[in-house]
């Protein structure tokens, strides 16, 4: 069957640049598309809702606030952890994701945003958090309907989750 736009239960490839700032951050061409499965939360909401009736060929830009995309910068989830409770403090640096489990071992990542000679100082807040971002030269380069097991995973059976797939 010949999918004729993008809805929900789609795999989807296309080709981007994203710009914050002015300062491109990230990008994707024909040669390594970003693939994704519309109506999954594969990525960002208002990317989604821009792409969602698009056919291959099309082109767009699309410039996203906050709340359509990371969502606004969140003081509360900062949070600063005494140096001698990190076994790991002497291996962190500035920036790096760190994996941290609470109290009910459910897992987060966070970002090491500063390590002074007491404490380490942890931000759950996503990097693009609050920021505006700015989808250009967006091509959709082709799309196709969803496998059943894709589905059910509620992601595209390519070689970025291979290894998730084998679990």
């Amino acid at each position: 069957m010949t999918v004729e736009k993008i809805e929900d239960g789609i795999v989807v490839s296309l080709s981007y640049v994203l710009t914050v700032d002015g300062q491109e951050i990230d990008s994707a061409d024909a040669n390594d598309p970003l693939v994704y499965l519309h109506g999954a939360d594969n990525i960002i909401p208002g990317l989604e809702a821009a792409l969602l009736g698009k056919k291959v060929g099309d082109k767009l830009s699309v410039t996203l606030a906050p709340e359509d995309a990371y969502g606004q910068y969140d003081e509360d989830e900062v949070e600063v952890i005494a140096r001698e409770e990190m076994p790991i403090a002497e291996s962190l640096e500035r920036g790096m994701p760190v994996e941290v489990e609470d109290e009910d071992g459910f897992t987060y990542i966070a970002f090491v945003s500063e390590i002074t000679e007491e404490h380490v100082v942890l931000d759950f807040n996503p990097p693009l958090a609050g920021k505006t971002l700015t989808f250009s030269n967006i091509e959709v380069l082709d799309m196709r309907e969803a496998e059943e097991d894709e589905l059910d995973h509620g992601h595209p059976h390519t070689d970025e989750y291979a290894d998730e797939d084998e679990e």
